[in-house]
């Protein structure tokens, strides 16, 4: 699971952060500070639910902004996947809606 989390925030972050023609944002970049695979890992061992959610939130938000909203089409389909992550109430329940909002972020980047 802490690959996927991983891969959802760098996804999110490479929306706000990669230009056209720019170097790509990488796995070790310094905006990924607080959102590495280490970090998600800690944070799933210890069952925080709470933590992660929050963790991917702060990056959705971002990519949310950097799609110009909610008001896109981007932005709407970003928004609910979105929600269904932050609505798992179990680790179990999170992999599926953070698997498909991973794909998401993957496919529009």
């Amino acid at each position: 699971m802490e690959l996927t989390l991983e891969a959802v925030a760098l996804f999110a972050l490479k929306l706000v952060h990669e230009e056209d023609g720019g170097s790509p944002v990488l796995r070790d970049d310094l905006i990924m500070d607080g959102y590495e695979r280490e970090v998600f890992g800690l944070l799933v061992r210890q069952g925080d639910l709470p933590g992660i959610l929050l963790k991917i939130e702060e990056c959705v938000v971002q990519a949310l902004i950097a799609l110009g909203g909610a008001d896109t089409v981007l932005g709407r389909e970003l928004q609910w996947l979105s929600t269904d992550v932050q609505q798992a109430t179990t680790l179990e329940e999170l992999n599926p809606p953070l698997v498909a909002l991973k794909d998401y972020l993957k496919a529009i980047q």
